[in-house]
């Protein structure tokens, strides 16, 4: 199955190309929160989308009936239709779908419209608000800009959101279900109750006096991950509605594999088998070996439990190759936008192949000496690229993994 196109919204760029040429540069987007006032807040920073205007992409009345992360959706699908050059009026509608992951879906709203019930009462909630905070609502709208009429879902399986409806659009497709699946995920969780609540949890770094070093995965300084947000939307094709349509794939999607810890609501399974199970499962779907694979694109969240688990998850899946497989979180630049996250570190794979170039770990200074893989610290490296893979873990014990290879004629 092939990606035709791509759309991304990201704290490094409003699309695809200026969001990976930051990655190149290893530039941070995080910052001090500007959406509210964090005074009180134990951690006062996040990765945040600068300069996004929703009516670049949708009618004033569209955008104010609908949540941030519906923005963000809507804004990625367009993208990767227009550089797909899809016209749903010229394919067959009810084979054309729409799969978008969202982990936590219109908290931003529900988080605004509490504050209205507890400050004003219940007569002055919107009656918008229950649509606005729908996990489906970014899926939905998709759907009715695109005028796609099949499948039409929204994947929810916390971090690993975006991958999982990315690997079930293979699925789809594969079996012969559809032509074409839009796939991938957004999320807006900055706001009072979602950052006051992985607080809580002591999941967020709190290093405030150096926000732009706080995502530091693999390092042992690490205190926690960043929060983000954005969306990366991908178009998938099957091999016939390429030919027909003499669409220009972008790469293949070869593998997927899922997985799950069974083990504990947030923190992941402790002998790693699980994930690396989610590995040699995608591996085996690509009908690829562990020596073939030329990057991993970590799920690397800059916790410690997590980057230490999928450490020797990626060593029980691919055994002495592991060692020789360069890997980078791009996390560490990005944040981590939860159920989008999956989504946007596939477009990287991608584009790590187009480009020949694998995007570092920045802020990597102190090794943690349980991480000892090739993490790609501080600077990008050339290298020519043809089998990339996506980790993306998740709350609930998700394990999911994607599995691209470099289209060629």
């Amino acid at each position: 199955m092939f990606v035709t196109g791509f759309g991304v919204v990201s704290p490094l760029g409003l699309d695809v190309a200026s969001t990976w040429e930051s990655l190149k540069k290893g530039q941070s987007g995080v910052d001090f929160i500007k959406a509210f006032n964090v005074d009180d807040y134990e951690t006062k920073f996040a990765s945040e989308v600068k300069g996004f205007d929703p009516l670049d992409y949708l009618d004033k009345k569209t955008a104010r009936r609908t949540d941030r992360f519906v923005h963000f959706a809507t804004a990625a699908a367009q993208q990767a239709i227009s550089q797909a050059n899809l016209n749903v009026a010229n394919v067959d509608p009810y084979r054309t779908g729409v799969l978008i992951g969202s982990g936590i879906g219109g908290i931003l709203t529900l988080s605004t419209q509490h504050e209205i019930l507890l400050t004003r009462g219940p007569r002055r909630v919107s009656p918008f608000l229950i649509p606005m905070m729908l996990g489906d609502t970014a899926s939905a709208h998709v759907s009715m800009l695109s005028k796609a009429l099949g499948t039409n879902l929204c994947m929810v399986s916390s971090c690993s959101s975006g991958a999982d409806a990315i690997g079930n659009a293979l699925e789809l497709i594969s079996r012969g279900e559809a032509d074409i699946i839009i796939a991938g995920g957004s999320e807006a969780p900055i706001c009072p109750i979602a950052v006051s609540g992985f607080g809580s949890l002591r999941a967020l770094s709190r290093n405030n006096d150096y926000p732009q070093k706080a995502s530091r995965p693999f390092d042992s300084e690490r205190d926690g991950f960043v929060m983000g947000e954005g969306a990366a939307i991908l178009l998938l094709e099957s091999q016939e509605s390429v030919v027909r349509r003499g669409a220009t794939p972008l790469a293949e999607l070869a593998g997927y594999g899922s997985t799950s810890d069974g083990f504990h609501i947030t923190e992941p399974a402790p002998s790693g088998e699980s994930a690396a199970k989610a590995i040699t499962k995608a591996l085996a779907r690509a009908g690829i070996e562990p020596k073939e694979v030329d990057y991993i694109n970590a799920h690397g969240t800059s916790t410690l439990l997590n980057d230490r688990q999928e450490t020797l998850a990626i060593k029980l899946a691919l055994g002495p190759e592991a060692n020789k497989i360069p890997i980078s979180s791009t996390k560490s630049m990005t944040g981590h936008l939860l159920g989008a996250g999956g989504a946007l570190e596939a477009v990287i794979c991608i584009k790590a192949m187009e480009d020949g170039t694998i995007p570092p770990t920045i802020n990597l200074d102190y090794p943690d000496p349980s991480c000892d893989l090739d993490y790609t610290p501080h600077r990008a490296k050339p290298k020519s690229l043809e089998i990339t893979m996506s980790n993306s873990f998740g709350f609930g014990g998700h394990n999911s993994v994607l599995i691209f290879s470099k289209y060629s004629n």
